[in-house]
């Protein structure tokens, strides 16, 4: 008597982020993005501010070409990473120092999302005023 037993291949499981949509995850994240592009920024706004020592025309001259509807989406950008990575880092600090805080985590991101978004509208409005214009 003989048995034939079929064995089927395994099915692949399907991709996943490693971060599994966890908004946690997601927030830590952007905090490094952030961080690391501030950082790069900040490099950048060092070097382009050291030119007013070296030639106050050459200074000018960069600044000038700032004046852009590109570079006002950057400042944008910036201003949009400055507040997510400040209001971030106080719920960091919170969830690490304050005992309640891993139990709070996720209702502060939300927290600190809403304040991100009601802060950035007027901001927002700001800078695509001075864009368009305030020159």
């Amino acid at each position: 008597m003989s048995t034939t037993t079929e064995t089927a291949a395994p099915e692949k499981a399907p991709k996943r982020s490693l971060y599994r949509g966890d908004p946690g995850m997601w927030s830590w994240v952007m905090h490094r993005i952030s961080g690391v592009t501030l950082f790069f920024f900040l490099f950048v706004h060092v070097l382009d501010t050291a030119l007013v020592r070296v030639s106050q025309d050459s200074y000018n001259e960069v600044v000038d070409t700032y004046k852009n509807p590109l570079v006002g989406l950057m400042e944008l950008a910036l201003v949009a990473l400055v507040l997510y990575h400040g209001l971030n880092g106080v719920r960091v600090m919170l969830v690490d120092f304050w005992g309640k805080g891993p139990r709070n985590q996720r209702l502060m991101l939300w927290i600190i999302l809403g304040i991100w978004f009601v802060v950035m509208i007027p901001a927002a409005g700001r800078i695509f005023y001075n864009m368009f214009a305030g020159h």
